[in-house]
């Protein structure tokens, strides 16, 4: 059975709780032995050496494209392909961190820290986050990136918004990829306060120096070759082009899922399933997100290289179908799509219970 575009209907029916799914306790053996019979959990290196001399390439052109356009506005041309150009740096970065590139978890682990410092991230607090939420997807109290922040993501973190962060609220469906602008100079600052704060942390001074790396060779030559104006407005672009394309990578795959209740358990096919979405575009696709469009199967097989990804689709699909589970697949744009309603629909939680419908009808009117 493959889910597209299923409506969300009531908010309340997104929560699943203890017993709402079968269990499915072989589903995942037996797929992951077919994965295996098929070779697909094997390493790619000849591949993501040639997306590394790509990037390196794009790095090269935007150097110089830089020395080129001098102190003119065209500079914000290679201010948004340095954000690009950073966002698919995160996607490799993301793959080692998985062990989908190199043969060894130390070597991986190695190569992630050094391309995370080159966008300007802590490998150690990225890689803490991610881990849990890779183990307990969309599931309340456990999954970080459902916690509160700016953004409210289930209706009870809603009900407590302040009256301030109210207004940001009730609107922020709408208001979500405009502040997606400001979601790359959020992940700079997570990633240095961890660094900086947290306790027991490996490498904490390697990843410093690293992120220090990066800001003398990228930050401080912009300062200094541009008019101050420009210079602003270089790293604006730069930043916002950034966030926008990490945000908008990894919003469609699991935002408007099924919420898991905190004391629910599932088996580890039925979370990953049903809690992730795909997104429809072929090898474009898996190119522009990094491999993040087959979001069912990387959480069903995390250390599969993306080059393999769309064969293991077909198997997962094949079990879904076998089992009636639902899979869900859908274009990007209508993606984009059911996460704005899906946060607008929390945050009706936040308007206010004094609100008269009646005038708010004719408002509207």
């Amino acid at each position: 059975m493959t889910q597209v575009d299923a409506p969300l209907g009531r908010l309340r029916r997104t929560v699943a709780r203890a017993g709402t799914f079968p269990s499915l306790a072989r589903a995942y053996t037996e797929v992951s032995q077919t994965v295996k019979e098929q070779n697909l959990l094997r390493r790619t290196p000849w591949f993501y050496m040639a997306v590394g001399v790509a990037l390196l390439l794009a790095f090269g052109g935007a150097v110089a494209g830089f020395v080129l356009f001098q102190d003119t506005w065209y500079q914000l041309l290679m201010a948004g392909a340095l954000g690009i150009i950073f966002t698919q740096v995160a996607f490799l970065a993301h793959e080692a961190a998985h062990r989908q590139i190199l043969a060894s978890g130390p070597a991986n682990r190695r190569l992630a820290r050094i391309l995370g410092g080159i966008v300007g991230m802590s490998y150690d607090w990225w890689d803490t986050k991610h881990t849990r939420h890779h183990a307990n997807p969309n599931q309340v109290g456990r999954d970080p990136d459902i916690e509160l922040d700016t953004i409210s993501f289930v209706e009870e973190d809603a009900v407590t918004a302040g009256r301030f962060r109210a207004l940001i609220t009730r609107k922020q469906g709408w208001l979500f990829f405009p502040l997606l602008t400001l979601e790359g100079l959020n992940l700079h600052w997570l990633g240095i306060k961890h660094l900086l704060t947290a306790r027991d942390v490996p490498h904490r001074w390697l990843e410093l120096g690293l992120i220090v790396g990066r800001l003398a060779l990228v930050v401080v030559p912009v300062f200094l070759l541009l008019p101050l104006g420009m210079a602003f407005a270089f790293m604006g672009v730069q930043l916002a082009v950034f966030g926008v394309y990490m945000g908008a990578s990894f919003a469609p795959n699991h935002k408007g899922m099924p919420i898991i209740a905190h004391d629910a358990k599932l088996d580890f096919f039925s979370k990953q399933v049903r809690t992730s979405r795909n997104v429809r575009g072929g090898w474009w696709a898996t190119w522009l997100f990094g491999g993040l469009n087959y979001q069912i199967e990387h959480h069903l097989f995390p250390s599969m290289s993306r080059l393999h990804l769309s064969k293991a689709r077909r198997i997962v699909q094949e079990q879904c179908r076998e089992l009636d589970v639902p899979y869900a697949e859908t274009s990007i744009w209508r993606s984009y799509a059911i996460v704005v309603r899906y946060l607008n629909q929390v945050g009706l939680a936040a308007r206010d219970p004094f609100d008269c419908p009646m005038v708010g009808q004719y408002r509207r009117a």
